[in-house]
């Protein structure tokens, strides 16, 4: 099971990327955040001609939105929320069967929480915390035992998840309150598969700013792009993969696709 989740920043306009993209992943399952398009007017055949008949999704006009597309058959979970009283289309869960069991495959978009790291002045950054708060409590009741969870979480937690720690700590995406956050989330019973497989000492980015024109060289990225899975299926995974070259691709998004491979059969 290869599953890719991405912030595609934009469906519409970046369909192309996505046709490139599947045929150099082949992925079974695509998870993306931003599509920016409102249900009646998302391109629903346009996906299934990709070869994904599944497609579930919630969008908004220009902003957030999130879908699931599939080759195999899934349906939209219960779990799906909407949190702190917003309906603004930052989740979406599916289940699907997997190993014989079923899974849950959550889909977010985390707010990004703006520019500025305080609470009391940036009603963006408190909503940020309010969502990361009330995830926590929710996923402390609800976590599946078979859980899946991917998506732009708009936080960076660990020092290697930067371009440089010290300058970033007062930068919005790995304030010290949002990583604390962001790992007591984590806590309530996944595992971070990236760096299952991703040693915490290595640097590790998914996302490059527009703002610097020579993105490459100079490096400066971010792990805003996560994957979590329960303990359960941690026998089953097999690797991950950033696809770090989607980000030179014309018209990118700033952030690139991360790819889970789980295998059925843990012994392969």
């Amino acid at each position: 099971m290869r599953i890719i989740s991405w912030n595609i920043n934009s469906l519409r306009l970046r369909l192309p990327l996505l046709k490139e993209l599947i045929q150099l992943a082949k992925p079974d399952i695509i998870c993306l955040q931003e599509t920016k398009v409102p249900d009646p007017l998302f391109p629903q055949e346009d996906i299934v001609a990709l070869g994904y008949p599944y497609v579930i999704y919630k969008g908004m006009k220009s902003y957030n939105g999130v879908c699931v597309i599939s080759k195999y058959p899934i349906k939209q979970s219960l779990f799906t929320r909407n949190w702190c009283n917003q309906e603004d289309c930052r989740h979406l869960a599916v289940e699907f069967e997997f190993a014989g069991q079923p899974t849950i495959l959550h889909n977010f978009y985390v707010p990004a929480g703006g520019d500025e790291p305080d609470p009391d002045i940036n009603p963006k950054f408190l909503h940020k915390l309010n969502f990361l708060k009330e995830a926590t409590e929710w996923f402390k009741e609800n976590l599946n035992y078979n859980s899946i969870l991917v998506g732009d979480l708009n936080i960076a937690p660990l020092e290697h998840d930067v371009w440089s720690h010290k300058q970033l700590l007062k930068v919005v995406s790995h304030t010290p309150i949002e990583t604390t956050k962001l790992t007591q989330w984590l806590e309530t019973g996944f595992v971070d598969a990236m760096r299952m497989i991703a040693p915490p000492d290595q640097k590790l980015y998914t996302w490059w700013s527009y703002r610097n024109k020579d993105w490459e060289k100079s490096n400066r990225g971010r792990r805003l792009d996560h994957l979590w899975i329960t303990p359960a299926l941690t026998p089953h995974l097999q690797t991950i993969e950033v696809y770090k070259e989607v980000r030179s691709w014309e018209k990118p998004s700033d952030h690139v696709p991360i790819l889970i491979e789980l295998n059925e059969n843990p012994s392969i």
